[in-house]
């Protein structure tokens, strides 16, 4: 099946390292609205993000990846994922 065409996959993310609660943010909702899944911001402090995200399933793969990698001042040394049904 076409990832057009297959069902919203739904995932929660924590990213733990050194985070800049505000730059981190933006640049999760950047990527969200890049990448045209849904974005819920549920914690953000200096050690962890808690995000949710809804989209094609290969997008949320992706929005894990730049979130990974990045923004340039933030270190992110582990994630989390937890997929929803």
């Amino acid at each position: 099946m076409p990832a057009s065409r297959r069902p919203a996959s739904r995932a929660t993310f924590t990213f733990f390292g050194q985070i800049r609660p505000d730059s981190f943010a933006e640049f999760a909702a950047h990527r969200a609205a890049r990448l045209s899944i849904a974005l819920d911001t549920i914690a953000v402090d200096a050690t962890a993000a808690r995000l949710r995200v809804a989209g094609a399933p290969d997008l949320v793969d992706a929005f894990e990846m730049a979130l990974s990698l990045g923004p340039a001042d933030c270190l992110v040394r582990e994630v989390e994922r937890n997929d929803n049904d």
